[in-house]
């Protein structure tokens, strides 16, 4: 880390030569001299900054400089900022260059807001090459840092294309761009191979990354075409070490597998599910030998049973408070492992991944799918319990980042409750109360209709089948004739299938996220469905959701090198589609469904990442020009 500073400190001090207010031979002069007062006064970027508070003039500027410089070594980006807002004050000071570091420390700090505003401002006064691809490039590290990755890869190329234009060395650009552009999935990339001749490059450099990994010979011929076929390209200085890594990515080869459930106490049927789907998936890839262990011994049975049976890769625990002791104890340390839960510990090892049933997933994908369709005022409806208390601060928190408006949130504490919680959040039951009272001044008998609050314009449920079976007639009902039906929608915990045998009359036009395992007639594994119905006809809900995870743990063993080398890669799994994180974390994109005229339906509802509220201004700018 501190070497890449070094080297962004390099490149942007050199944007000094650009500056219309300092010839070179004063700037040489002028750097040996600022060189001479840090080594004389050995002093820190802080005491340099004190220093300079006291001088005047040329002196100093000269520590300014000096200081600017050394905050940037010692990464002290608050102390950075300062600096600059100290010289942008100075007449004499190339400004575009020194908002330029501004907006560096800003960015370095998370103030991505003001970092934004900061380069917005300057658009209309660019003019230099340096300055240009500086200012491009700063602007894409703001939206990568927020996750847009395709806004981010339009300022990335737009910088990549002038550096390469003007034969501009700028550091840690080519990396930035690189580890931004395999983020993305194959069809985005699609999306993007156009343009010059430095974009399709990029494009094309990141497609092959993603068609070949794995396949160390095909690759390598890949990349051997495309360096015949982009001579001088900028992407080829982060192919040697890159094309080193991609080679050795091949697919991991599991011949002994070992598998921690739990075999024994409360949650043994549980561990049943997982047996099961596990078996299921094996009988698609056949290994040496896999061995069941109970996850509830003690650490040093656990370790013992391990170290006899030698396993290449192990599946499990379930439980959060096992995952916790075998972490303490580092059992796993060493062997490359799949918990079927999350963990809120350390990862200790690059070889752990974590894969749970996360209902935060569908949150964050309705929320998406609600800001992409353009919904302003949602309504949540959860359990007063701690589950639904924590996915509704989740989707609070989450919906800040894109809305000023905040959502109305109605928790019932069972099913009594539900009628007030729906009448107080509808406004219905101050609309009875005004129609009371008008019908008190009249004897005649007067015609009247409740009416519902106007604003709010979709409802998420995070109630779990039973519950969601008795909210949605109350929202029927309360909604007022007058006003348009407000869109409902739910997660995967308002769908049973038991439920739905008897019963899908009162759900009517719901939609809901859903593991594919759980859509009869949606999966392209029909005849494991139909095997597991006649095995297990009546199981319960979350046995089949761990028998689904199960299945697909151990049929992305193949994968999972290549998932978790590529964040944007994607497994087509029966419970989802499955693609690894940074952090070793599976996430999970879901199934849309919806409940129509008695039946289940599969639906295609539009997901787009949303943009963060403080960079809709600079959308729109960029929208204009």
């Amino acid at each position: 880390m501190r070497l890449k500073l070094v080297s962004l400190l390099i490149i942007l001090s050199g944007l000094s030569a650009c500056s219309t207010t300092e010839n070179p031979s004063n700037a040489t002069e002028n750097r040996r001299d600022q060189g001479n007062i840090a080594q004389n006064q050995l002093a820190n970027a802080q005491s340099m900054y004190q220093m300079a508070l006291n001088r005047q003039g040329a002196d100093k500027i000269q520590l300014l400089y000096t200081a600017r410089d050394a905050a940037i070594t010692e990464q002290l980006w608050s102390l950075l900022e300062q600096i600059c807002f100290e010289l942008e004050s100075t007449p004499s000071v190339d400004q575009i260059q020194n908002t330029l570091y501004i907006a560096l420390a800003q960015t370095q700090q998370g103030k991505n807001s003001l970092a934004l505003t900061m380069l917005t401002s300057l658009k209309s006064q660019l003019v230099l090459p340096e300055h240009i691809t500086w200012h491009q490039y700063l602007t894409a590290r703001v939206y990568a840092s927020q996750g847009m990755l395709k806004e981010a890869m339009t300022h990335f190329f737009l910088a990549s294309e002038t550096a390469t234009e003007n034969n501009l060395d700028i550091a840690n650009l080519n990396q930035d761009l690189w580890q931004t552009l395999t983020q993305l999935s194959s069809y985005a990339l699609e999306r993007f191979n156009r343009g010059s001749v430095v974009q399709q490059g990029w494009v094309n450099l990141a497609l092959y990354h993603q068609v070949y990994l794995g396949a160390p010979v095909e690759l390598h011929q890949a990349m051997n075409n495309w360096l015949r076929r982009y001579p001088g390209h900028p992407a080829a200085s982060v192919l040697p070490k890159k094309l080193t890594e991609l080679i050795n990515v091949k697919p991991l080869q599991v011949k002994r597998l070992a598998v921690l459930i739990p075999q024994s106490g409360a949650n043994e049927r549980l561990g049943d599910a997982l047996k099961a789907g596990t078996l299921a998936a094996l009988d698609n890839r056949p290994l040496e030998e896999t061995l069941f262990i109970d996850e509830n011994l003690t650490t040093e049975q656990i370790a013992s049973k391990l170290d006899q049976f030698n396993a290449d890769f192990v599946i499990g625990p379930l439980l959060k408070d096992n995952i916790e002791k075998l972490t303490n104890a580092q059992t796993l340390i060493n062997t490359p492992t799949l918990h079927l839960n999350t963990f809120d510990g350390e990862r200790i090892s690059q070889q752990h991944f974590f894969f749970a049933l996360n209902p935060e997933h569908e949150v964050r994908q309705a929320l998406e799918h609600f800001l992409t369709v353009g919904y302003q005022k949602p309504m949540l409806l959860a359990p007063n319990n701690n589950s639904g208390q924590r996915l509704v601060e989740y989707f609070n928190l989450q919906w800040q980042r894109y809305s000023e408006v905040k959502p109305q949130i109605g928790f019932y504490n069972d099913k009594k409750d539900m009628p007030n919680t729906i009448t107080q959040l509808l406004e219905v039951d101050q609309s009875k109360t005004r129609i009371n009272e008008i019908k008190s001044l009249f004897k005649q008998e007067v015609d009247s209709e409740t009416r519902s609050r106007s604003d709010i314009d979709v409802v998420y449920i995070l109630g779990d089948a039973i519950e969601t079976r008795l909210i949605k007639p109350y929202l029927d009902v309360n909604v007022s004739t007058f006003a348009e039906r407000i869109p409902l929608y739910a997660s995967s915990k308002s769908h049973s299938k038991q439920i739905d045998k008897t019963d899908k009359n009162d759900l009517d036009g719901l939609y809901f996220t859903e593991l594919p395992w759980m859509l009869e007639g949606q999966l392209k594994q029909h005849n494991l469905r139909m095997q597991y119905n006649a095995l297990w006809p009546e199981d319960a809900d979350i046995k089949q959701r761990l028998f689904a995870m199960s299945y697909d743990a151990v049929s992305l063993l193949g994968d999972i090198k290549q998932l978790s080398v590529i964040s944007g890669k994607q497994f087509n799994g029966i419970s989802g589609k499955l693609s690894i994180a940074s952090n070793g974390t599976i996430t999970r994109s879901l199934a849309w469904a919806q409940y129509k005229n008695k039946q289940i339906k599969m639906v295609e509802l539009a997901t787009e990442q949303p943009l963060p509220l403080f960079m809709h201004s600079a959308s729109n700018l960029d929208a204009s020009d």
